[in-house]
């Protein structure tokens, strides 16, 4: 693959991947807002917990 290529799929990329951070920092801080104390690690925890008592009941 030629390097001019290379370099613009890198660009393309970290743009993503800025726009990503972006938004997960945004959730987690709308998460908080409204009472999940830890934001994200907060809610995984929460829906984890919904699955395992979800699994528990039709067990």
């Amino acid at each position: 693959m030629k390097p001019d290529l290379l370099l613009r799929k890198i660009a393309k990329l970290e743009s993503l991947c800025d726009q990503l951070q972006s938004e997960m920092n945004y959730l987690d801080n709308l998460l908080k807002e409204v009472g999940f104390e830890d934001g994200l690690k907060t809610l995984k925890e929460a829906a984890l917990e919904l699955k395992e008592k979800k699994k528990d009941q039709t067990d």
